[in-house]
């Protein structure tokens, strides 16, 4: 059961019992967004963002992620802009921007969502994913990471949703894709969003579920960490053990553009 039909059902109950629709809705909804309203080169809200300032990250990336506006900032018309440049920075060839709500936001289950326009080219790895907010406890895997779009450049039709964890990380992750029948992913702004409720992860893009995990389907060895708070990550790597570096092909800068991201779910009264 997802979270749209406990709505559902707790509404017709509050219904059958006399509660008002406004008393039973005012428990539910949107209760976390960015829409990126600003002046150009404004930089991410410091209430939502924290920046992670580094590079390779345990996967081989190629770029430096800093903090500066000329990687991540608003773009004046209502997007983020994160950019990937091919520059020489703190002994890297490229730098980027790696974003995380981090000790400002961290939700346990719900619907988490963003709209999103990206990149193209040889070794260019975007993603929109979330991390277990106790990984400074027990390390990653451990931690859990839900993966709801991740991208290679070079696969420009091609989305991935993944599931790493305990028994079910890297060859070993739990995942699936989903293939646009023309065009691609850099052409135009897509929704990609999961779905989060007790015991069961599905994913979207732009409303079709394409994938979808349950507690009582995991692999042998693999343990169900997805029950407890994760927060949210904005990315776009050079690079990597999966992409492969950029090639000759691969032009510069590379602009992921972010429209908006919004989670809804349960709201503590």
């Amino acid at each position: 059961m997802n979270w749209r039909t406990t709505i559902a059902i707790l509404a017709t109950c509050a219904t059958l019992l006399g509660c008002s629709e406004e008393e039973t809705e005012a428990e539910y909804g949107l209760i976390w967004q960015d829409e990126f309203e600003g002046p150009a080169g404004q930089l991410p809200d410091p209430a939502h963002w924290q920046f992670d300032v580094g590079t390779d990250w345990g996967n081989a990336q190629l770029e430096y992620d800093t903090n500066l506006a000329a990687n991540a900032s608003l773009d004046g018309n209502g997007n983020l802009a994160i950019t990937a440049l091919e520059e020489e920075y703190e002994g890297c060839s490229y730098t980027s921007a790696r974003m995380k709500t981090k000790d400002l936001f961290e939700q346990n289950k719900g619907r988490f969502e963003a709209r999103i326009k990206l990149p193209v080219g040889q070794g260019i790895w975007p993603a929109f994913w979330m991390l277990g907010a106790n990984i400074d406890d027990v390390g990653w895997p451990n931690c859990g990471e839900i993966d709801i779009m991740e991208y290679l450049g070079h696969e420009p039709r091609v989305l991935h949703g993944t599931l790493h964890g305990p028994g079910h990380f890297g060859g070993s992750a739990i995942t699936n894709s989903h293939t646009l029948a023309q065009g691609g992913f850099h052409l135009g702004f897509h929704d990609f969003a999961v779905e989060w409720d007790q015991g069961i992860i599905t994913w979207y893009v732009d409303g079709h579920a394409f994938h979808s995990v349950t507690a009582d389907e995991m692999p042998h060895g693999a343990t169900w960490v997805y029950d407890h708070p994760f927060f949210m990550i904005l990315n776009v790597a050079v690079g990597g053990n999966w992409p492969g570096p950029p090639d000759e092909s691969t032009l510069f800068p590379q602009v992921m553009l972010v429209d908006w991201v919004r989670v809804h779910g349960t709201i503590s009264q």
